[in-house]
């Protein structure tokens, strides 16, 4: 078993609950746009990936400063391609459904946190948190 990817889903669990929250708060609560709900709470739910990531599941002693800047390009790059994903998979899916349109957006925000959520683990694996570039900091 992959370790890694449990400790992963662990934190996964914390970032999304929390990004997820800020999400449905100022989306429905705050009246907030899709994308600034989304940004924000992803935002959020990012810094709290970042710490947890970075200390708990891959254990990386490398490079803060070059980890961070890695980090935002993926967050970045992964929230784009996936809640841009996510909202043409809903809208394509349901426009033959009039009922559908009142919780379309709710249905595109849970489908790209999951999206983004694997697109996430690979890049964040492969790119930032590097298992070659952490051992080096340990040897």
């Amino acid at each position: 078993m992959n370790f890694t990817f449990v400790r992963f889903l662990i934190v996964g669990l914390i970032n999304t609950f929390v990004g997820l929250t800020i999400m449905y708060v100022l989306y429905h609560l705050a009246n907030q746009s899709y994308w600034l709900s989304t940004f924000i709470g992803n935002s959020v739910g990012a810094v709290v990936s970042f710490i947890l990531n970075r200390s708990f599941t891959f254990k990386f002693n490398g490079s803060i400063q070059k980890s961070i800047i890695k980090f935002l390009l993926v967050i970045l790059c992964c929230y784009f391609i996936s809640y841009h994903l996510g909202t043409l998979l809903v809208d394509w899916s349901m426009k033959e459904m009039d009922y559908a349109i009142s919780f379309q957006t709710d249905l595109a925000i849970l489908l790209s946190t999951a999206i983004y959520t694997i697109t996430n683990y690979i890049c964040q694996k492969q790119f930032v948190f590097r298992f070659e570039e952490n051992k080096k900091q340990l040897n």
